[in-house]
Formats: structure tokens, C-alpha cells, sequence
């Protein structure tokens, strides 16, 4: 890349980076308004506290010591006493804001990042399917932890120590005019001298740490892919290269870690040593004006430089000296807490799955007549309420299950087609079947189904209606699933009944299982329908776990089911009950069927048989046997499902 193009680039990077970082310092902000004021003003009174304890330093030297050495101390001793009680309350006082502080933005830091994970999680929830297939879980969690890690660090520790640093060398500074602005000069040459060398290495460490944050992600990425398949490994004996492949990903990490601890570590040795430097010249300088006795400029009225104006500004360049080294270790904190809270924008920012339909699923009556109305109560009969913008008025279509797919065309990118010219009919209660080697096309029919995916060109009807105009959550409500992949959560067995229809009795939620063939099974487990499932359902068979998955489906008694290959990974005795499970859950509902055996579908109204995204085949299983097509080589084993 050219370096103009290079440097446009780490502006763009910057410019971003500064955006997200407003963002952010607003998102803490207005949710802790009150909280932070109090801490600013703890921050400031514990920064002035230890830094105009340096001033009693001089008088304690130049009033109390150098005149008690030639006087005696017994003159002295109530100004020492004066001076000592007001040092110990400052210092008490630092101590105490100190502690105030800290205290309530460990609070702030919590309360941030719980409003940042809700509000994360919140907008994730409204995500299309399309965002998930792209991007990969580990990285999605590693900004859940990683970043939100560097947000807190941000917040609770660096915030904080950045802005009493600040206002610490701000005071000590002033201090120093105040004392000795010949001194001050040659201070003020050593601190340009330390922000070169905080600019340059804090650089380093900036762009080290930012990429030992992106070799963590992926290294969390992949630890969490191996251990979901941890089966697979170990079934394939793929330990070996498993173990090779974590290595260059944790080689990789080493390097960053490595390299961002070096950039991060040498800052503050190689500052506190040229602070050791400013503090030999301070000292050497000083010495040099007090032997010529050199006028002082400053606005003490001290007319030449004492011991104590020395001694003081000794201490006051030590401090100095420690404050910009602290400030400067947070540069590449700062750095981090930015992209952290870049990849957190991201996904709040993600445009969300969009939802223009305004058909709603409503309870409803239907009198002798035929004509549907509105329930205000819960009913056993749906309806679809259907608004007409074009005259104002209001239908209500009985929800039956009738599903028409026209002309559907389909790609998940716009270069690469999925689906060509789709058309086919399911009236209610029937069962079409879709056949078809790997990537035909037919779990991307069922995705359009449900809306997962919008199609540019052709029409998918239901009752009648544009599933377009239907909304979103009232077209899955109305439609079951039953995947071949099962996933179970972390609850009951009855709970991960109920996940079919969150208001389901736990009486609707046994009669489900009786429906799904899977109360015989549940009865047996140790604490029965209250068993704690974790791990997905890791102490339950593959038949186990898909009989919970048909109940779940049951229990939400939609007029559609969707059964995706739910057979093909259960042995043959267990795919029996499975399939009589399935059989009850069919009975009087549409339902579309996807499966490798061929066998689970003879019964079908309409078999389609997919080939490359179209339908090359459609009929009954004796009508497509007769024709001696690609039906009939599929299942007579001329042709395999591959």
C-alpha cells in the first residue's frame, strides 16, 4: 500500500476510534451523571492534596529546620507543630477522596458495562440469521469478554488516573512558577524530552496491544469451535492436529502479547529514568544558583533560591516525573478500550433484521356463518388481522396452514443463485416433501418460509397473504421446527418443553411430550420433567434429545411444521418411535418434510425433487417411481444422496 494511502487509512482508523471513543465516554455519562460529578471532585481534592503537600515541604525546611539549626528549636516548635498536623490532614484527606472515589466507580464500571451487555444483547436478539452465518461465535463472544474487559479497565482504572494525573502536574506545575521559574525552564525541558519518548513507544504499545486483543479473539474462537466438536476430534483422531493448529494461533498470540508487553514495560523504566536524570540536574542547578546566589524569579518574594525552594522542587519533579509516567501506561489501555468499544458499536449498530409486515395473528371466534372476529381472550381458533391501507378496512382470515410458493428466485449473494423459478402449493394439512442431493436447495426453501431470508423476485403466499406483509414474529409463531441439529438450554426438560410456548401449563407441556412419544423416556430420568439439562443435553441419547425437540414443537400447536432432516442421525430402532412422534405432531397440520430416507417420506402428498436449485421432479411416490426419473434413481439406490 502506498504510504499516502497507508496514512489515510490510520486517520480514517483514528478518526473512528476518537468517534467511538465520544461515544462511549457519553454512554457513561448519562448513566452515571450524579456518581461522576462526586468522583471528579474526589479526584480533584486528592490530586491538590498530595501535590500541595510540597509546599509545607519548603516551609518546613526554610521556616523550621534551617532556623532551628542556628537558633534553636524550641523557637520553632509551634510552627513545626502547625506544619506537620496541616501535612497529615492533607495527606489524610488525599487518602480519604481517594478511597471515595475508587469505591464508586467500581460501581460506575459495573453499572456501564451491565447497560452495555443489555443493550448488546438486546439489539443481537434483533439480528437477521444472515449476520450469524457470517460471522463467527468466538469472535461474537470475545467482544462479550475481551472488549467489554477493556471497556472496564478503561472506565474503573484509567479514566481515573488519567484525569488525577492531569491535574496533578497541572498543580505542580503552577507550583513551580510559583517557587522558581528558572527551575521550572529545565524542567520543563526534561518533560519535553519524556513526551518523545511516551509518543514513540507508547505508539508501539498502542498497535501491539490492539493486535494481542485480535490474536485472543481468535484464539478464544477456536477453542470454543474444538471443544463444540471435541466428538468429532476424537473420532477422527484429529488430537494431533488440533493441537499443531492451536499452536500457530497461540504462537501468534505469544508474538503480540510479547511484543505489546515490551512496547508497554519499557515505557515506564526508561521515564523513571530520565525523571532520576531531571532530578540530578534539578539538584545540580539548584546548587549551582544557591552557591552564585543568583537572583530568583518567581512570585514568592524569595529573593534568591534556598534549600527548601531546592529540596521542594526535588520532590515536586519526582512526583512529576512518576505522574506523566502513570498517565503515559494508559495510552495503549486508552487504545484498547477503543477497539474494544469499536467492536461493541458494531454490533449495536448493526442494522437489525427489518420487519415491515403489519398482518397480526389474533385470537379469534368464527360464528355460524363463517364470519371471523376478534377474541379479546384466548381462543383455539387464530386468525390473521389484516389491515387494507388502500379503503382503511379490517379482514380476518381463518390461519389454516395454506402455503404457495410463485416464481421464487433466491441467492444468498447477489453472484451466486440459490433457487430458480420455485412454484409450488401446500393446502392445509398436507405433506410435501423435498429430495434432493446436499446444496439442491431445500433448507433454503424452509428458510424462506420463515422469513430468515427475503426473496428479491417471485411470491410466497400463506392463507393467501404476502408473507411480506405478515409480521415477523406472528409468521414463526405460527410455524413449528424441528431441525436435525437439536439445541437444548441450560433448564428442566419441562422448560425446554415450554421454549415452544413460553405461557404453556406444565400440564399442556406432558400432554406435548405424550404427543411427541417422549413422556415414557422423560419419566424415567432421575427427577423426571424436572431434570436440569446442560451442556445441550449432553446425558441424553440423540433420539432423547429430538424427542424434546418434536415436544417443543407440539407444545406450540402451530398449523405448519418444518421437519428438516430430523431423522437422519438417529439409529433405526430409535427412529421408529421417533417417527411416530413425528406422525401424531403431523396429523391435520401442513407440514413440509426434508430427508436423506427416502423412506420417511412415501406417504407425502407431493414429493419435489431439487437438483442445483430447481425442481426437476413433483408428484406422489408412485407417480415419480413410474416416470423412472431421479426419484426413482434415488430410491432404488442408483443414484445416492450425495
Amino acid at each position: 500500500m502506498p504510504r499516502y494511502n497507508q496514512q489515510r487509512a490510520m486517520d480514517r482508523s483514528r478518526g473512528i476510534g476518537m468517534k467511538s471513543l465520544k461515544r462511549l465516554m457519553r454512554y457513561i455519562f448519562s448513566h452515571n451523571r450524579v456518581s461522576l460529578i462526586v468522583v471528579t471532585i474526589c479526584i480533584v481534592l486528592s490530586a491538590l492534596s498530595s501535590s500541595i503537600a510540597t509546599v509545607f515541604l519548603q516551609r518546613l525546611i526554610d521556616n523550621v529546620i534551617t532556623p532551628g539549626l542556628t537558633n534553636g528549636f524550641a523557637a520553632v516548635a509551634g510552627q513545626f507543630l502547625s506544619i506537620i498536623v496541616t501535612m497529615a490532614v492533607l495527606y489524610g484527606a488525599g487518602a480519604l477522596t481517594t478511597l471515595i472515589y475508587t469505591q464508586i466507580m467500581a460501581v460506575v464500571e459495573q453499572k456501564t458495562l451491565k447497560s452495555i451487555r443489555d443493550d448488546m444483547f438486546e439489539h443481537m436478539e434483533t439480528l437477521p440469521i444472515r449476520y450469524f452465518d457470517t460471522h463467527e461465535r468466538g469472535s461474537i463472544m470475545s467482544t462479550y469478554t475481551n472488549d467489554t474487559d477493556a471497556v472496564r479497565q478503561l472506565i474503573g482504572q484509567t479514566l481515573p488516573q488519567v484525569t488525577q494525573g492531569a491535574i496533578t502536574i497541572a498543580a505542580i506545575f503552577v507550583m513551580m512558577l510559583y517557587y522558581s521559574v528558572w527551575l521550572t525552564l529545565a524542567v520543563l525541558l526534561v518533560l519535553f524530552l519524556m513526551a518523545k519518548v511516551s509518543k514513540k513507544f507508547g505508539g508501539m504499545s498502542t498497535k501491539y496491544m490492539i493486535a494481542q486483543q485480535n490474536s485472543l479473539a481468535k484464539e478464544e474462537g477456536f477453542v470454543e469451535e474444538i471443544m463444540n466438536g471435541q466428538k468429532v476430534v476424537q473420532v477422527f483422531t484429529h488430537e494431533d492436529e488440533s493441537k499443531k493448529d492451536f499452536d500457530v494461533l497461540n504462537e501468534q498470540l505469544f508474538k503480540d502479547s510479547e511484543a505489546a508487553n515490551k512496547a508497554g514495560n519499557v515505557l515506564m523504566p526508561i521515564l523513571g529514568n530520565i525523571g532520576n536524570i531531571m532530578y540530578v540536574l534539578l539538584a545540580i542547578v539548584g546548587a549551582a544558583l544557591v552557591a552564585a546566589k543568583a537572583p530568583n524569579l518567581s512570585l514568592t518574594g524569595v529573593d534568591t533560591i534556598t534549600a527548601g525552594i531546592i529540596i521542594s522542587f526535588l520532590s515536586m519533579s519526582r512526583q512529576m516525573s512518576q505522574t506523566v509516567g502513570q498517565v503515559s501506561s494508559q495510552v495503549a489501555m486508552i487504545a484498547m478500550a477503543t477497539g474494544g468499544a469499536e467492536r461493541i458499536f458494531e454490533i449495536i449498530d448493526e442494522k437489525p433484521e427489518q420487519d415491515d409486515g403489519y398482518v397480526t395473528l389474533v385470537n379469534a371466534n368464527k360464528a355460524a356463518d363463517g364470519t371471523i372476529t376478534e377474541a379479546d381472550h384466548k381462543t383455539n381458533l387464530w386468525a390473521w388481522k389484516h389491515y387494507h391501507k388502500a379503503d382503511g378496512t379490517t379482514t380476518y382470515v381463518e390461519l389454516k396452514g395454506d402455503v404457495q410458493l410463485v416464481d421464487v428466485d433466491f441467492g444468498y449473494t447477489p453472484d451466486k443463485q440459490v433457487l430458480y423459478d420455485i412454484s409450488l402449493y401446500a393446502k392445509p394439512g398436507q405433506k410435501i416433501a423435498f429430495v434432493g442431493a446436499t446444496g439442491a436447495g431445500k433448507t433454503t426453501i424452509t428458510n424462506l418460509i420463515n422469513r430468515f431470508y427475503d426473496i428479491p423476485d417471485g411470491k410466497i403466499r400463506y392463507d393467501g397473504i404476502n408473507i411480506n406483509k405478515i409480521r415477523k414474529p406472528d409468521l414463526r409463531r405460527s410455524l413449528g421446527v424441528v431441525l436435525q441439529d437439536v439445541n437444548l438450554f441450560t433448564g428442566t426438560v419441562i422448560d425446554n418443553i415450554r421454549y415452544g410456548k413460553l405461557d404453556a401449563t406444565d400440564e399442556e407441556c406432558i400432554a406435548a411430550a405424550k404427543l411427541a412419544n417422549a413422556d415414557a423416556f422423560i419419566t424415567r430420568l432421575p427427577d423426571g420433567y424436572q431434570t436440569m439439562l446442560t451442556g445441550n443435553g449432553s446425558q441424553l441419547s440423540q433420539g432423547q434429545r429430538q424427542l424434546i425437540s418434536i415436544a417443543r414443537a407440539a407444545v406450540a400447536d402451530p398449523p405448519v411444521m418444518i421437519l428438516d432432516e430430523a431423522t437422519s442421525s438417529i439409529d433405526t430402532r430409535t427412529e421408529a418411535l421417533v417417527q411416530q412422534g413425528m406422525d401424531n405432531l403431523m396429523k391435520g397440520r401442513t407440514v413440509f418434510v426434508i430427508a436423506h430416507r427416502l423412506s420417511t417420506v412415501r406417504n407425502a402428498d407431493a414429493i419435489m425433487v431439487l437438483d442445483h436449485g430447481r425442481i426437476i421432479e413433483r408428484g406422489s411416490h408412485d407417480e415419480l417411481i413410474a416416470k423412472k426419473g431421479m426419484y426413482y434413481q434415488l430410491y432404488t439406490g442408483a443414484f445416492e444422496l450425495e
